[in-house]
């Protein structure tokens, strides 16, 4: 491919996600929702302009990491702590039930390979934290007790999504499902995880050092995506997959995280407000390709829609999806109408679930109709929660919840 032509593709997959990003918006659906449509019709399933090269793979690649990244900054495990026993069992709850059902779905019902049936179950384990959290502060609910439940249970979900995500890439490459690539990989998270803030820690002694004495602009973007990079590069001399590496750079450079970079920073909080307001512009730069990159690997063309497995398949996943993540706020003491909120706002895979996705259809382990099921449920999830918690929060739900708040002041009183 000659430059002028790969600069034109890169112009039309920006230009184009952005516009249909704003459209969703307006739309109140989540940008994600899309730059998915985007990608759908700029690749084979509509107009068929544009194939995945490689080049925009690898940019691809590069907004993957760095929406790990953005994962791990956002994690805050006081937060977390705060939230307590409810939180873990929500998050628990709403991981291994969706793992078992997908996987006894594909297993067993629809007598799908085994890592396969893994690849479905993991994906239907994700929660998008950021649609939730965007939700939540528009109805100024994330700081109250269901929003700390929701927001904690979301972040552990995080954790130990990418944990898995780990393990699935390392069966995928590695020759099955064995315990000795399962002890692998647990043993490389667990040093790596170790690691990381320590390499953070050293960083940020240079950056804030460079930072007060240099004149040249871009010092902090710079080295901040070098380091990520650095982690990727970690990540797959290791023996992982490079996105770990992403979510172990942002969870060390967390200024909320209680290891050595957030300490570092805890005594100038501006500066820390300063590297996540210039690292949100890269991020939200390379990101929209990766989402662009899934809609176009869909080719909608060559599924036979007229086949009941496409339709039965997908029907079974998405109640799946919903059921998976419903059931684990029953068991916790809450009223109900707080439980249907907290179920809710935990059911969108968004991008995470993408992520786990994308990696099934690049490994060769999904073929095109589960793939193609597997992204249609987890953008019909990505719609439908954030207007199933509107609808909630505008609703009845909302004077039961006031009632509430009135009582736990009079007892608190």
């Amino acid at each position: 491919m000659q430059t002028h032509d790969f600069f034109l593709i890169l112009f039309i997959i920006l230009l184009t996600a952005r516009v249909f990003a704003e459209l969703a918006v307006r739309l109140k659906s989540p940008s994600v929702i899309g730059e998915l449509l985007a990608g759908v019709v700029l690749g084979p399933s509509l107009l068929g302009w544009i194939e995945p090269i490689e080049a925009i793979k690898l940019m691809a690649e590069i907004g993957i990491i760095l929406l790990l990244f953005e994962v791990g900054l956002g994690t805050d495990p006081k937060q977390l702590a705060q939230a307590g026993r409810k939180s873990f069992v929500v998050a628990l709850a709403g991981f291994a039930l969706p793992l078992l059902l997908g996987f006894s779905l594909g297993y067993w019902i629809f007598s799908l390979p085994f890592l396969v049936s893994l690849f479905i179950g993991g994906t239907l384990t994700a929660t998008s934290i950021g649609i939730t959290a965007r939700v939540l502060t528009d109805f100024n609910r994330h700081h109250s007790p269901e929003g700390q439940i929701i927001l904690g249970a979301a972040i552990l979900d995080d954790v130990m999504g990418v944990v898995l995500l780990a393990l699935l890439y390392e069966f995928s490459i590695g020759g099955g499902v064995t315990l000795g690539n399962a002890s692998k990989v647990i043993s490389f998270v667990a040093a790596f995880f170790f690691l990381a803030p320590v390499v953070a820690k050293l960083m940020s002694v240079v950056i804030k050092h460079i930072h007060t004495s240099t004149e040249i602009p871009g010092l902090i973007p710079t080295t901040i995506v070098s380091l990520v990079l650095l982690f990727a590069w970690l990540a797959h001399v290791m023996g992982a997959p490079e996105l770990l590496g992403g979510f172990a750079a942002g969870l060390a450079l967390s200024r909320r995280f209680f290891l050595p970079f957030g300490a570092a920073l805890h005594a100038d909080p501006s500066f820390a407000e300063r590297i996540e307001t210039e690292m949100k512009s890269i991020i939200h730069l390379f990101t929209p390709i990766f989402f662009v990159m899934v809609g176009m690997s869909l080719n909608l063309r060559e599924i036979d829609w007229s086949s009941p497995f496409i339709w039965v398949f997908s029907m079974a996943l998405l109640i799946i999806a919903i059921i998976g993540k419903m059931l684990g706020p029953c068991l916790i003491r809450e009223s109900w109408p707080v439980r249907w909120i907290i179920g809710a706002a935990m059911t969108p895979r968004g991008e995470v679930g993408l992520i786990f996705a994308e990696l099934g259809q690049e490994s060769g382990i999904l073929n095109n109709e589960i793939y193609a099921s597997m992204v249609i449920v987890i953008a019909f999830t990505t719609v439908l929660s954030p207007l199933v918690l509107k609808g909630l929060y505008g609703g009845s739900f909302s004077h039961s919840l006031q009632l509430e708040a009135v009582d736990t002041d009079k007892n608190a009183n």
